[in-house]
């Protein structure tokens, strides 16, 4: 790629804008803590020029300087709305600096608390896709079982698993263990669905193909089936992750005294919105580099479909 494509992007110009607003005059009183912004930015404009120079293909480089715009877009608006403009309730929308601040000293806090809900959510998912994955592949490879059992699924995926956190209240030892199993349940039904109906559309010239070659069951099941069905086992993957960090979340908020839940809603009680808006960016942050690191994995063992 030109110099004039990877570096003479409208991100840059963002960048330059937020810091220019800075030197408008705040209309909020008292310290707004613009520096923690003018710092934050100045380091992911670096990180922005480093990886600008290193990535080599044009989707992934404009899909990361699109979304590093973003991120000074908001920031300017952010800026402007509280610190300079004055115009949104600063008790409930303090200003960006305020709350990098805020992220700042309550890092320890913060880690611990992450490190409690992705322990949670690690427990639960893996039991429920360890669990739903070969009993998908056993009643799956049977037409009238699978049949019966899709409808099953349905059913009970349909009802959303937090209706039996008042159940694992009153028969699990600690909440902690309630919650591993509201997130085994969210996991467990999408993905034996998905596991399911992935090896009931498998093309049968694949599997006819096998036989020709004389390929035993197991060999057939976890060489030929298996692989043919990952796509749809990850839609299913895909699904268990997403609503698992929501319940989770509104579980922790429940009942729980640790993770980022728990965080935000100890706060928020007591009418602390700046660390209630860092909890919000911090599970947002930790969903997606989540996402990002499923998603790396998905390509990897998908890769003979692209």
């Amino acid at each position: 790629m030109s110099f004039k494509k990877r570096y003479l992007r409208t991100v840059h110009l963002l960048f330059i804008v937020l810091l220019l607003i800075h030197l408008i005059p705040n209309k909020l009183p008292g310290d707004t803590f613009g520096s923690y912004v003018i710092w934050f930015a100045v380091g992911l404009e670096v990180l922005t020029l480093i990886l600008s120079a290193v990535i080599k293909k044009p989707l992934g480089l404009n899909l990361f300087l699109d979304i590093v715009g973003f991120i000074f877009g908001f920031l300017i608006i952010w800026t402007l709305a509280t610190a300079k403009l004055n115009i949104i309730n600063p008790a409930l929308f303090p200003p960006p600096g305020k709350v990098f601040k805020q992220l700042i000293e309550d890092n320890k806090k913060i880690f611990v608390n992450i490190i409690s809900s992705l322990g949670i959510i690690l427990q639960g998912y893996l039991l429920g896709a360890v669990v739903a994955i070969p009993l998908g592949l056993f009643l799956g490879c049977s037409a009238r079982l699978g049949s019966a059992a899709t409808y099953i699924s349905k059913f009970f995926g349909a009802i959303p698993p937090i209706v039996y956190i008042p159940y694992g209240i009153a028969l699990l030892p600690t909440f902690r263990s309630v919650s591993v199993f509201v997130i085994f349940l969210a996991t467990f039904w999408p993905v034996l669905a998905g596991t399911m109906s992935g090896v009931m559309n498998v093309d049968k010239k694949t599997i006819d193909s096998a036989k020709v070659l004389n390929v035993n069951k197991l060999s057939m099941l976890f060489s030929v089936i298996l692989p043919a069905s990952l796509p749809e086992i990850f839609i299913g993957c895909n699904q268990g992750l997403t609503v698992s960090f929501i319940l989770l979340t509104s579980a922790e908020m429940i009942g729980a005294r640790s993770g980022l839940g728990y965080y935000i809603k100890n706060y928020s009680d007591f009418g602390d919105y700046t660390r209630t808006l860092v909890g919000l960016i911090v599970i947002g942050v930790v969903i997606v580099f989540i996402s990002f690191l499923f998603n790396k994995l998905q390509k990897y063992l998908l890769r003979w479909k692209y």
